[in-house]
Formats: C-alpha cells, structure tokens, sequence
C-alpha cells in the first residue's frame, strides 16, 4: 500500500498505563531495535504517518500520542518538562526495552533532547526535527529581536482562556493555516490529513493541554539537568527545515556545543512541518543515520 494512501485505521493501535496515564500509541514492525516517534504542538501520532511503514521494515517502531493529546488521558497537571520526559522513559521501559532510538519533531524535539540529555543510557541514537537544543534557545542565549517576534505564541499561550477561545474559532480552522496553510508543497498535506489533526486536538481537554506544554513546559525542568551541563552523548541528526516561520535556522549554530557527535541536514523551501512535508527525503536520511550503528 503506498503511503500517501495510509489511513489512520490502518495502522495498529495500543494502550500503556505509564507514569501515572493511559497513554494511547501506534507500533509497527519487529525489529529488534526500537523507535520512538515523537509528535509536536498541535498534532498526534499521525504525524509520523509516512515514517512509520518504512522504519517498520527494519525495526519496531512506537508513535506515541503525548501526554493530552488525541487519545491519550489528558490530566489537568503533569506539564512539566521532567514529567513530560518521564512518559516517554516510562513507555520505553513498558515495552521492556532498556534503550531507543529517539526522534522527536517540534515539542517532542525539546522532550527527546532532554530525554538524551537526562537520561543518556536509555537512548542509542538521537534525531531532531525543528526544535532546537535547550542551550540554544531563551532568554541569555543571544536569541535575535526576529526570533523573539517569531515566538510571539509563546508568550500569549500564557494568558488564561482566551488562546483556548481562539484557537477553537471556525471549527479549530487555526490547524488548516499553521499547518498546510504554512507548506510550500501543500499537496503533502490532504483533506483527510487536516480532518484528523482537527478532530484530534478537538477532542475534550486536548486543547488546554496542549497549550499548557507552553504554559509549564517552557518553565518547568524539575531540576532534571542538573550537572549534565545540557550535554548530550549519543549521537544526534539534527534536520532543519530552513522556510520554519517559527524557528530561525540561527538556533542550530551553537548546537554543536552542547553536542559533540553531531550532523546537520537543512532542507530549503520546507516548512516547520518537515517530515510530513518532505517525507522521502527525512526518511532516507533518518534510515542512513540509524544504519551507522549497525556498520
């Protein structure tokens, strides 16, 4: 079946109870090594839609909903970066692996950096769509007056209620513009792809706790950093989408201090929304990636 045909029902669905939630994931494949796919605001496990058949073929792979999201339990508290990291740690731990190869997009790129970054023994290989290292990103960290004006969002997620109000305007028509209406190929992104994150994030409570990763992630680490010196020890891919109206490509500059085993892939003209928008190309290059390690 090619992939671009692939139907949310066509991939296998499963339930975990982890740190403290009924956490709902996709799995495919049976390879001895595992994957974790993390998803960003504001999408769900079908993100992953055209990396998950092709990783399959090689290894296990999990797409997680995150914490809140779609289907998985949407608690009024537990936002907080370290408890954010203690899901996936958790998951990974209930599937009986003691270690992954953790790729993250948007805010599962800041979970899966701080993931690698506070608890290096549980990942193998690292892959970053779009999101930049925490030491690279926030206030002391040189970010530029256009980055600032481009993270305006951010800042207005803080007010109480009015985002939820917003952003659940036109029936969550928000998805349509931030999401296709931001693509350079559009065609990547269907009508059924735009109906299913939209019926995702309109799920009861989704929406708050998606914006409430903002609300408590951003401020929020529990202390989980501490001695590592932000550093990350497993080898890394690092795949910037270089037309992102939200992240500057100058995020990345610094990332190799933090990161010693690094490689950067930019892709021109391609939106934030990178693998979805150029799927092929992420998928070629994260397979060659992965494939190092067994070199």
């Amino acid at each position: 079946m090619a992939i671009s045909s692939l139907r949310p029902d066509d991939f296998e669905h499963r339930y975990a109870q982890v740190n403290g939630i009924r956490m709902h994931y996709v799995q495919a494949g049976s390879g001895d090594q595992l994957v974790v796919l993390l998803h960003g605001f504001p999408e769900c496990w079908y993100s992953w839609r055209n990396q998950i058949p092709v990783l399959a073929d090689h290894y296990t792979v999990i797409a997680p909903d995150m914490r809140g999201y779609n289907e998985t339990e949407k608690p009024k508290h537990g936002y907080e970066l370290n408890v954010l990291v203690a899901d996936i740690a958790a998951l990974i731990r209930h599937l009986g692996r003691e270690r992954a190869h953790v790729v993250g997009h948007d805010w599962g790129g800041a979970i899966a950096w701080a993931l690698a970054i506070s608890q290096p023994a549980l990942v193998d290989r690292l892959t970053v769509l779009n999101a930049p290292h925490l030491g690279c990103f926030g206030p002391g960290t040189g970010m530029s007056m256009r980055q600032m004006l481009r993270s305006w969002y951010m800042l207005f997620f803080q007010i109480p209620i009015l985002p939820e109000i917003l952003l659940r305007a036109g029936d969550f028509s928000f998805i349509e513009r931030s999401i296709r209406g931001n693509a350079y190929d559009r065609s990547q992104f269907s009508d059924q792809d735009m109906h299913f994150f939209r019926q995702a994030i309109a799920r009861p409570g989704a929406l708050t706790a998606a914006i409430n990763y903002y609300r408590r992630g951003l401020l929020h680490s529990g202390g989980i950093f501490k001695g590592t010196g932000l550093r990350v020890s497993a080898p890394t891919l690092l795949i910037w989408a270089e037309g992102d109206r939200y992240l500057g490509k100058e995020l990345t500059y610094r990332t190799n201090q933090f990161v010693p085993d690094l490689r950067i892939k930019y892709i021109e003209r391609c939106s934030h929304w990178v693998q979805q928008e150029r799927p092929e190309l992420v998928n070629r290059w994260l397979i060659a990636f992965l494939n190092e390690e067994k070199e």
